[in-house]
């Protein structure tokens, strides 16, 4: 090292009080230093402090509280040999080392140390480095450092090896987990290597890994085998899970699982995501399983395999246009039941595609649309409706302005498409055109607080194939009808009340108020002749003649606390009158009838044969703070004298505690909709990162069919750096009666392995 002048004249053996600054050469460029530390050493400087130090030329003896100290790192302990000319530090008793750049904190008996090479070795070593918080849904977190401890270690410029020892994120002396192994190599911020690794909970050993990865980068993308995991299934058998993920490059990467069941065969799951530039983004993801078939129990077996595929992408093309898909396939209804893990999944027998290429601009859209869509009938083979549209072009503009100081707007909808139909009992040809415009034409009138919106719209729709005493031909159809609308909508009603106690402090302000808002609408639609003629390809063909009125009456309540405004409580019901019974002799007796003027009414069919009005609709909701909410949507119909439909939903919260329902009824005709009475619950206490206790349940209930159709229980237990997960499922629907039991271990800030994956748990 280069001294200064001063520090340079003592060189004969003496003793020498105080603090000693010792000037050292300009460090290497290559030296990684993030952070100048205020009353730090400057860069060409190393302090000295000790009670006693005895110079023998080159060699300091420092004795009694001695302390090294760089700008990146310091040495204490209760002695310290330094050589100033190489540099070499041998520390014993109580020694502590800190690494301020890295944030690196090193207890150990005896340290060999070179403040130049940054070199060293540790002799029964224990140190401890901050943790990574990844703070993101399914995995646990917690702000305990990584404590290791070994025989001995030694640390290489950046990067350090532990030798015979073991690292863990829990409270010493008797962490929860631990990984032993013959050497550890890690290199701060990059990346950990554990060689000959066994994985130990308290005392047992749960797996052994000759060659164990983990990132310690703030983005990792490393390819690398995932941990491989092993289960039990009534259905499938032993199950093996293994995978692969390849970061192909900065923008591109892939993850590849494979599934081993030992009574049914091998299922696949491929997921590819990338990132082309910062325009495109896309993601696709592949599952299938090549079933041999659940066995029957008399020699049979019934396959269930099958393929799912599912893609999502957008880019930007520029001048304002933007593309993006949702591609989804599906060979067959009965193997998403037979093999998805999801229960709103396997219910769900839709399966939706779409990809368009839109713009916007002033008041204009285009939209360059293609979908297909899938409803599954049933689980046998083919028994399915699919609707495509290749392409439909869309052009639309919204209402606009046409003359200044005029209340006069004009708006249209515009359509080409190519469109098909198939289900069992029939099917279109390859592409029937439709072409279709809807422009309309809208003022507004203001008298003493009353709002009267008119307007009036004009639609021609022609197709190039029509229905013909039942079956399909290719004869044009032209449908021509005429719209009129008039909305009213009257002043609101409104007063002012003091908040009640148990809602606000009426002295400090918090008031209520109670709007009553009325609203009524005339709708007139003619000219719609051949409604029975038309294929049905989506709500454009469900526009039939109509003259109705709608009325309806909302009560709200606003509630002013601290000088912000929550609506608690509205109150919404509303019935329409139909003038037409018929709707131009459209409607058919002890038939489900589904017309435009119905579905926006309700969510469940109602016309089963000509009639005057609609069910009473009410919608109720409540929330009168944080913790709690609810709705209830109910559809009385006069005609038979009941609620024939009803949706109720509740959620709860306090605290860590919190339990929501449903439940779902339909009570109208059996040829309108099928009877049907589900409860859904969900309930439980604590949360992901809650120590301690943590536990819930899921459920439906078919009450009409008195089965349990799905059933969740969890029950975690979460301590200061891990956690455990136990999970009871039952599926019990169509072809599916399985009993599932998940565990999964989770370790803080890094990640959970086990049978229980993160988007099949409760919390």
């Amino acid at each position: 090292m280069l001294f200064t002048p001063e520090i340079v004249v003592g060189q004969v053996p003496g003793l020498y009080p105080g603090p000693i600054r010792v000037v050292r050469p300009q460090p290497n460029p290559n030296l990684k230093i993030k952070v100048i530390r205020s009353n730090a050493p400057a860069a060409n400087e190393i302090f000295i402090e000790a009670v006693t130090q005895e110079v023998d030329g080159s060699m300091r003896y420092l004795r009694g509280a001695a302390r090294i100290e760089t700008t990146e790192v310091m040495l204490k302990a209760d002695e310290v040999d330094f050589d100033e000319e190489t540099g070499d530090a041998e520390a014993r008793g109580n020694v502590k080392f800190i690494h301020f750049t890295n944030n690196e904190e090193l207890q150990a008996d005896r340290v060999e140390y070179n403040v130049k090479k940054e070199t060293g070795k540790f002799y029964n070593v224990k140190g401890l480095s901050p943790a990574k918080i990844q703070s993101r849904p399914g995995v646990l977190t917690s702000a305990n450092p990584f404590v290791f401890e070994g025989k001995w270690a030694e640390r290489l410029q950046d990067r350090y090896i532990l030798h015979e020892g073991f690292i863990t994120s829990c409270k010493l002396p008797k962490p929860w987990w631990r990984l032993y192994g013959n050497t550890f190599d890690i290199i701060p911020e990059e990346r950990a290597i554990a060689h000959k690794a066994i994985f130990r909970i308290s005392r047992l050993p749960l797996f052994y890994t000759p060659y164990f990865y983990k990132s310690l980068e703030k983005m990792p993308r490393k390819s690398g085998f995932l941990l491989p995991v092993v289960g039990n299934s009534s259905r499938y058998g032993q199950v093996v899970n293994t995978g692969y993920f390849w970061a192909i490059n900065r923008n591109y990467d892939l993850t590849y699982r494979n599934q081993l069941f030992t009574a049914r065969g091998f299922a696949h799951h491929v997921d590819f995501r990338g990132i082309p530039n910062d325009k495109s983004a896309f993601n696709f993801i592949l599952f299938g399983v090549n079933d041999r078939g659940l066995d029957l129990g008399n020699g049979q077996r019934l396959k269930q395999g099958g393929l799912q595929m599912g893609f999502t992408g957008r880019t930007l093309l520029g001048d304002g246009f933007e593309a993006r898909a949702n591609i989804n396939y599906l060979s067959s209804y009965t193997f998403r039941q037979a093999f998805t893990q999801s229960f709103n999944e396997a219910v769900f027998s839709e399966v939706h595609s779409i990809a368009y290429i839109t713009k916007h601009w002033s008041s204009f859209s285009f939209n360059g649309v293609f979908s297909n869509n899938e409803i599954f009938l049933s689980t046998n083979a083919n028994d399915q409706i699919t609707i495509r549209k290749l392409p439909s072009i869309e052009f639309a503009s919204r209402d606009r302005q046409i003359l200044d100081n005029f209340p006069l707007w004009v708006s249209f909808d515009s359509s080409v498409a190519l469109m098909r139909r198939t289900q069992p009992l029939f099917q279109t040809r390859q592409f029937v055109d439709r072409l279709d415009a809807a422009p309309r034409i809208m003022t507004a009138l203001h008298l003493w607080g009353f709002n009267l919106i008119p307007a009036f719209s004009a639609r021609e729709t022609q197709y190039g194939s029509s229905f013909n005493n039942g079956t399909i031909n290719g004869a044009n159809i032209l449908r021509s009808s005429r719209e009129v609308s008039v909305e009213l909508i009257p002043p609101a009603l409104e007063r002012i009340y003091n908040a009640p106690s148990w809602l606000g402090d009426s002295k400090k302000g918090d008031r209520l108020k109670h709007v009553i808002e009325p609203r009524a609408s005339y709708l007139y639609i003619s000219g719609v002749n051949d409604f029975n003629k038309l294929i049905r390809f989506d709500d454009t063909e469900l526009t039939a003649n109509t003259s109705e009125v709608e009325l309806s009456i909302t009560n709200r309540i606003f509630l002013k606390r601290n000088d912000a405004v929550t609506e608690i409580f509205s109150w919404q019901v509303m019935q329409r009158r139909f003038f037409d019974p018929t709707f131009g002799g459209v409607v058919t007796n002890d038939n489900r009838n589904v017309l435009l003027s119905t579905i926006g009414m309700s969510a469940y069919a109602f016309v089963a044969g000509p009639r005057s009005y609609s069910p009473v609709v009410s919608v109720l909701r409540v929330n009168p703070n944080g913790h709690f909410g609810a709705e209830w949507r109910t559809d009385y119909d006069p005609m038979y004298h009941r609620i024939t439909n009803s949706s109720l939903s509740a959620d709860v919260r306090v605290s860590d505690y919190y339990f929501s329902m449903g439940d779902n009824q339909v009570n109208t005709l059996p040829n309108l909709t099928p009877a049907a009475n589900q409860i859904i619950a969900r309930g439980g206490f604590g949360n992901e990162n809650r120590r301690g206790w943590n536990a819930g349940f899921s459920v439906v209930y078919d009450y009409r069919k008195q089965i349990m159709q799905y059933e969740t229980t969890q029950v975690s237990y979460n301590s200061d750096c891990c956690g455990l997960s136990v999970q009871f499922r039952r599926f019990n629907f169509g072809t599916r009666n399985e009993n599932q039991y998940r565990v999964a271990f989770s370790i803080a800030n890094i990640g959970t392995f086990g049978t229980l994956k993160k988007n099949e748990r409760l919390f």
